[in-house]
């Protein structure tokens, strides 16, 4: 019988970066957005260890760029293997592919179906499932390039802007959080003049900002398993800027400069336990209405007086991230390969 093989999917920066070029995006620009893939360039380094935690377990690891993954998978045992898709992505990425072609080969997954990779990256389409589930996801306009196509719910506390397909929950500049509806329509010309892409507005919620992570590692795995903690930058929000100090080779030339700094992480429960409570009941009507499962991860952002605005869901988690190996060292006592290897190992063993 084949040995049982834990097959990771991932699409590379470069990849991605020459896709771009290709369609006709200026140099910065690709950088830019396909840093967001900085995961894979991350994760890359260590497949070796992946391979020596997955040989513990009798597991044999493989993992394969996204663009030779359709030939893998349409050769490989549905019986032995497992299909782990590492970014996901429907616009300016394509990882969005992986869970489905595994599909078509009757091959297992870990991680939500692929229906819920394609929702996840359209913030506007993401947001009116997430309201209709009851969640406390903040309503959203949608502009392109200066246009309404939605015009934004009124809010006394102004709005935030971000890309509609574009990465996570950041917005791309400082200005992001505006005071008036026509600098928003100047953020949708901008954006639309780098990237392409839409942007939602959506009023502006106050609070600290929140990251819920989960990995089922063990079988009937539920939110008690949830990390849930402040990540606390030193700003407000986000931005490109940002995100790029932290990861892919930006982050690691800051490390080697000794520039690098984590955002601190603080357990939600040490301070605001109702607010902790709140988001395990979130998690698991995500879980039981939306489908997620086996590894993924929600951004909030909490109130002083423990209300909770549900900001985002992610399928594909930045597993190598600091924060995601903080939780796998605290909620499994394991480093992020072995976390990952047994994960797989148990999925497997079912």
């Amino acid at each position: 019988m084949p040995q049982p093989t834990l097959i990771l999917v991932y699409e590379p920066e470069k990849a991605c970066f020459d896709r771009l070029i290709a369609e006709g995006y200026p140099a910065e620009r690709a950088i830019e957005i396909s840093s967001y893939l900085a995961q894979s360039t991350d994760l890359a380094p260590e497949f070796g260890q992946l391979t020596a935690a997955c040989e513990k377990r009798r597991l044999a690891f493989n993992p394969v760029e996204l663009d030779d993954a359709a030939p893998v998978l349409a050769k490989a045992d549905p019986a032995t293997t497992l299909v782990w898709t590492l970014t996901d992505g429907i616009a300016y990425f394509r990882g969005g592919a992986a869970p489905a072609m595994a599909r078509l080969n009757g091959l297992r997954t870990i991680g939500a179906d692929d229906s819920l990779f394609a929702l996840c990256q359209d913030k506007l389409r993401c947001g009116a499932v997430l309201g209709a589930l009851g969640l406390p996801a903040p309503q959203a306009g949608l502009a392109r390039n200066g246009e309404w196509l939605i015009e934004p719910p009124a809010s006394p506390k102004g709005w935030f802007v971000k890309p509609n397909r574009l990465g996570a929950k950041i917005g791309i500049w400082p200005d992001s959080r505006i005071s008036d509806l026509g600098h928003a329509l100047e953020l949708s010309r901008r954006v639309f003049s780098h990237y392409r892409d839409d942007v939602v507005v959506q009023p502006y919620v106050a609070g600290r900002n929140v990251r819920a992570s989960f990995l089922g590692l063990k079988h009937e795995t539920g939110t008690d398993a949830l990390g849930i903690v402040f990540v606390d930058s030193g700003g407000d929000f986000q931005t490109m800027a940002d995100s790029m100090a932290l990861y892919g080779e930006t982050g690691q030339a800051a490390k080697d400069a000794g520039t690098y700094v984590e955002p601190e992480l603080e357990a939600v429960g040490a301070s605001q336990p109702e607010a902790d409570r709140k988001i395990r009941a979130i998690a698991q009507k995500l879980i039981s209405g939306l489908g997620l499962k086996d590894v993924f991860s929600v951004d909030f952002r909490v109130e002083a007086d423990d209300t909770v605005h549900l900001i985002e869901f992610e399928v594909c988690p930045g597993l190598p991230c600091f924060d995601f190996r903080d939780y796998c060292r605290r909620q499994w006592g394991m480093e992020l390969a072995d976390a990952m290897a047994q994960t797989a190992a148990n999925r497997l063993s079912l």
